[in-house]
């Protein structure tokens, strides 16, 4: 039996991205540069993959990436909730020094220690890592020996590749994930292999 693979994505380019800001749940669109980011990284997967599926998170600065995957695809974008980027709760649209500012302790703690920081009525790392195994064992039984494509947010593909790595939510600081960036995981019987992470090298000067 072939291995499951997920190519694992995150969006383009977006607003508020630099200077850094909650993003969380806004529904931002891509910028020009983040649309030219999808097509460069849509061109270098259609030459190495063909996809089983392509799933998104339903907001449309990942779907409009995903769609432009698609278009050198044979299979349509299937939106999938639990893709969704973290809810920020209070802290949701606000810049890093707002709320560095407005309460520094917990800045300070979400900063050194995200895996066990609680933002008032947001959600939890452990809670994006719940949804995220959700989304990862429905796309296996779907498509057990495929490849599947699936675009998410700079949160839940720092914590995607923490789960195929086995590490701590501890380390989530540690996994950057640029602008449309690809990983590369591949799971079988033996367990996970990653076999890239962050790359962005068909970004060329568009990173």
């Amino acid at each position: 039996m072939q291995p499951f693979t997920v190519i694992l994505v995150r969006h383009g380019h977006v607003e508020g991205i630099e200077p850094p800001r909650f993003r969380g749940r806004i529904d931002l669109p891509l910028t020009e540069r983040g649309r030219r980011q999808a097509v460069a990284t849509a061109d270098f997967i259609s030459s190495r993959w063909t996809a089983s599926a392509i799933y998104s998170s339903p907001l449309s600065r990942c779907m409009d990436t995903a769609e432009a995957i698609a278009k050198k695809q044979t299979v349509p974008v299937l939106p999938l909730p639990d893709l969704l980027d973290i809810d920020y709760g209070t802290w949701q649209g606000r810049t890093r020094d707002e709320v560095k500012s407005a309460a520094p302790e917990l800045f300070k703690a979400w900063m050194e220690q995200p895996h066990l920081t609680v933002i008032d009525r947001a959600e939890t790392l452990q809670d994006v890592q719940a949804r995220l195994i959700r989304a990862f064992d429905l796309m296996r039984r779907a498509h057990p020996d495929g490849t599947v494509i699936a675009i998410g947010h700079d949160s839940t593909n720092r914590i995607f590749v923490s789960l195929a790595l086995d590490l701590s939510l501890s380390h989530y600081w540690r996994l950057q994930q640029d602008p449309c960036a690809i990983n590369v995981l591949r799971f079988d019987d033996a367990g996970s292999h990653v076999v890239s992470i962050n790359q962005t090298a068909h970004l060329a000067a568009d990173l």
